[in-house]
């Protein structure tokens, strides 16, 4: 099958890239040209495409020369902290750059579509919203989460106008290898296998230890966007979450425990958010029913594979 992948060279991106070698799937990636293919693995069946979200033509070209059966669109611009320094950019980019993959899938036919936005959108909570479906109303607190609400509500519009078989994946918290820091988990680990290898003190600075997540493998949800791809209804969206709160302060006792050593625990002022939703957690019985998804890979795992990850840097 061909398949074009936006965001390639990201987080969860790589490892999309990765499940769909493994498939036989024959792979076209979209770079910017200000990045560098060279990120991506080298392999005879995927393909660097160069190309702009923002430039509607050149997209076009690009998706009609490839023509792909199916279109991950993973790419934008990931930091709600940065869409405050850059509200318009965050907005072309993930809102607008979303219309042009929209327009250039309708321009080739009806390709499946799998747009991923971010359970960002929801904001501020009550503990009576939780947990969270695809039914709970929406109420984004930065500009990063309005532009994932918009192109999210653009899959149904495209749905309805154009019969374009697309689908939004709305993914919580994942983590996993290949996580870069400025994420709790990789900001733990890395610190620790520092202190492990005799590179600093046995210290480890944290932020708020109490808040809790719904934390899932970023394997898992890659996996969760090619069942999507398969089986999800067209114009619907889908929440992927392991459907628990797990306390910050779980995932670092994990690590301690996993990693085998003393340490000090630091909390830095620096690292506090106090303006933090106290708990968020999904339910993704949506997603079950549909495709018979569900996360597989238990917590210790990741954070032991992650850990690993940095120890060997």
């Amino acid at each position: 099958m061909r398949v074009f992948v936006t965001g390639a060279t990201g987080f969860a991106g790589s490892h999309l890239i990765d499940a769909l070698l493994a498939e036989q799937h024959e792979i076209f990636a979209l770079v910017h040209s200000a990045s560098s293919p060279r990120s991506l693995p080298t392999h005879p069946r995927l393909h660097a495409v160069q190309g702009d979200l923002l430039d509607l033509p050149g997209l076009r070209k690009v998706v009609q020369e490839v023509q792909p059966e199916v279109i991950y669109h993973l790419a934008g611009q990931a930091s709600p902290a940065l869409s405050w320094r850059n509200p318009a950019q965050t907005l072309s980019v993930n809102t607008i750059g979303t219309v042009h993959v929209l327009e250039a899938a309708v321009a080739i036919g009806r390709p499946r579509v799998v747009v991923v936005t971010s359970a960002d959108i929801y904001g501020h909570l009550q503990e009576a919203d939780l947990p969270l479906t695809e039914l709970s109303l929406p109420h984004p607190r930065h500009p990063y989460g309005v532009s994932k609400y918009a192109a999210g509500q653009l899959v149904s519009v495209y749905w309805q106008r154009y019969k374009l078989p697309v689908v939004e994946a709305r993914p919580f918290n994942h983590i996993g290898p290949r996580q870069t820091l400025g994420f709790v988990v990789p900001d733990f680990a890395s610190q620790l296998a520092a202190i492990k290898l005799g590179a600093r003190p046995p210290v480890i600075s944290v932020g708020n230890l109490d808040a809790q997540r719904d934390f899932t493998d970023v394997r898992d949800v890659v996996r969760a966007y090619q069942l999507l791809a398969e089986k999800g209804k067209p114009g619907e969206a889908y929440l992927i979450c392991s459907g628990k709160p797990t306390a910050v302060a779980t995932i670092l006792e994990t690590l301690i425990d996993l990693v085998g050593i003393e340490v000090t625990v630091q909390r830095d002022e620096n690292r506090m958010r106090p303006a933090e939703v106290p708990c968020v957690y999904g339910s993704y019985a949506k997603l079950a029913q549909d495709t018979n998804w569900k996360p597989q890979i238990s917590l210790r795992q990741t954070l032991s594979d992650v850990l690993d990850e940095w120890l060997a840097l």
